[in-house]
């Protein structure tokens, strides 16, 4: 039997950058309280990891005041506008971990905001990333999730139309709203940002899925990106298991099974994969 590893699985370019910043306060700024501003990544394992070194997870402003000053680390999702300035305010030392390409996208909806353009965010409204790009915009804003929502979207033909997406959002399904948008006839300006990284790991997670007779997707439970792996790969492949460690893991092949393929979410370390792939190659 093979056993077929996505080359994108594991940690993209932003959570990379995101832990790096987080093991440098630790290594550097020994004796200072450290915060998260919410877990740094979306994966349990590295925040009960990080909080055994000492980095404690604040999960709101007004759980923030009443925090020992310290160092205060915004995650790779980013956080709203007003949420930065009032971190600022509260006395902390800041270390932004906000992933470039999220940063990107809080320049580009400011900047069509200001211009008089209603701001159409297409992702999950109760992500953190989401709520972070939602803050960097006027108060003309529309968060649309799915298809219907589309087709239920309503605004004046004359009314210009800025169009992003959460870096993780299913390319695919974001053509098709963007289409049904399109067909409306708004006056519409469309800024793909998904992520080059997201692009190529759901590629690559239907290619692998399309001829395995297994698969395995590894991520947190939390995880939007390794959510959206796992449904590309069920439509791909019926016997399609989502897991976070190995301890998950409960998989039964049948002695047919030729070819068995594991991808893995943007937060899920390479320990955590590597240790799935040795127990699969080792028992099946």
């Amino acid at each position: 039997m093979e056993v077929k590893l996505a080359k994108s699985a594991g940690f993209c370019f932003g959570v990379k950058r995101a832990m790096e910043k987080v093991h440098e306060q630790i290594e550097n700024e020994r004796g200072k309280k450290i915060y998260t501003y919410g877990p740094i990544i979306h994966n349990e394992e590295v925040v009960k990891e990080l909080a055994g070194k000492g980095v404690e997870v604040i999960n709101s402003m007004e759980e923030l005041h009443s925090k020992e000053k310290g160092i205060l680390i915004i995650r790779s999702h980013g956080v709203a506008k007003e949420v930065s300035e009032k971190m600022k305010e509260a006395g902390f030392t800041i270390v932004d971990a906000t992933c470039p390409f999220v940063k990107r996208i809080h320049n580009t909806v400011e900047k069509e905001s200001t211009e008089g353009k209603r701001i159409v965010i297409v992702g999950n409204p109760g992500h953190p990333e989401v709520e972070g790009i939602k803050g960097w915009c006027g108060k003309d804003v529309v968060i649309v999730e799915t298809i219907e929502e589309a087709e239920h979207f309503s605004e004046s033909v004359d009314k210009k139309l800025c169009i992003v997406s959460q870096t993780t959002f299913n390319y695919n399904k974001f053509k098709d709203i963007v289409e049904i948008f399109e067909k409306k006839g708004y006056d519409i300006n469309v800024v793909n940002t998904i992520c080059n990284a997201t692009q190529e790991r759901q590629t690559e997670a239907k290619e692998i899925a399309s001829i395995a007779d297994a698969m395995i997707v590894i991520g947190g439970t939390h995880s939007s990106n390794s959510k959206k792996l796992y449904e590309i790969c069920k439509e791909e492949c019926e016997n399609t298991h989502f897991i976070q460690t190995l301890d998950d893991l409960y998989l039964e092949l049948p002695k047919s099974v030729r070819l068995v393929g594991i991808t893995a979410g943007a937060s899920t370390p390479n320990n955590i994969i590597e240790e799935v792939q040795n127990y699969v190659r080792l028992n099946f």
